[in-house]
């Protein structure tokens, strides 16, 4: 339990040791259709501020596949619309960025005893106002579930991830993004998360980088209900 209370004292001792003026809200809709043991649809929907639920700047929304080649390894291919509006307001115009994107993405996932560890990859095509781009992502993260209901669900959650993006252009290194995470799940189709979120951006003109609130309701529905599988961690698809 001494893990437990580390984490959760980094949970909210971060958050509330900014002021609400500097911190941000980033909100996360996310919902997941499992057709069978190998393909399953997803869609998300998310919506930022810069202040704490007020100047909202951002929303995005986008939908795809996911394909289970086994419980370490999927692949998913998104695409979605992405907005990124000027500061100083709640959708103030013109906006920084109106963006088309299209992404490919392999998450491999593997046990350290009983924590989850996640390595993903993704490259993203990106159709902006301000031209074409690419970008490559990749992200670490450590998952580790616990407690048990009656229905043997373990209705907790923990996790911390870190991200770094990349282009292939100079200067290169264009973002980092970490993230400590609760999730509780209600049952097995809905779970509801909170988080604190720090992002640092490298001359990045369309969104700056900052600390976040992150609240997230992620539903999973099957076409056939299963024994929960706990084999990639429930972190949004496209945080």
């Amino acid at each position: 339990m001494g893990i437990l209370n580390f984490f959760f004292i980094l949970l909210f001792g971060i958050p509330l040791s900014l002021s609400a003026q500097d911190l941000g809200s980033w909100n996360i809709v996310n919902i997941k259709y499992q057709l069978n043991d190998k393909w399953s649809l997803f869609g998300e929907a998310q919506l930022r501020s810069l202040k704490f639920y007020k100047n909202f700047h951002y929303y995005e929304y986008k939908a795809g596949f996911i394909y289970q080649f086994n419980k370490q390894l999927n692949f998913a291919l998104g695409a979605g619309d992405y907005d990124t509006y000027r500061e100083g307001g709640n959708f103030v115009t013109p906006k920084n960025n109106d963006e088309f994107r299209l992404w490919p993405q392999l998450v491999f996932v593997n046990n350290l005893g009983k924590i989850k560890v996640e390595h993903r990859y993704r490259a993203e095509f990106r159709f902006t106002s301000n031209g074409f781009r690419n970008r490559f992502r990749y992200r670490f993260a450590l998952v580790y579930n616990f407690g048990k209901s009656k229905n043997d669900l373990k209705p907790h959650q923990v996790n911390f991830s870190n991200e770094l993006f990349f282009t292939n252009n100079e200067p290169y290194f264009e973002r980092n993004r970490t993230i400590i995470g609760y999730t509780y799940k209600l049952n097995k189709t809905i779970a509801l998360q909170i988080g604190y979120l720090h992002q640092f951006d490298y001359k990045i003109n369309d969104e700056t980088g900052r600390d976040f609130l992150l609240t997230g309701v992620h539903i999973d529905l099957k076409s056939k209900r299963k024994k929960e599988d706990d084999s990639i961690p429930i972190i949004p698809t496209d945080i």
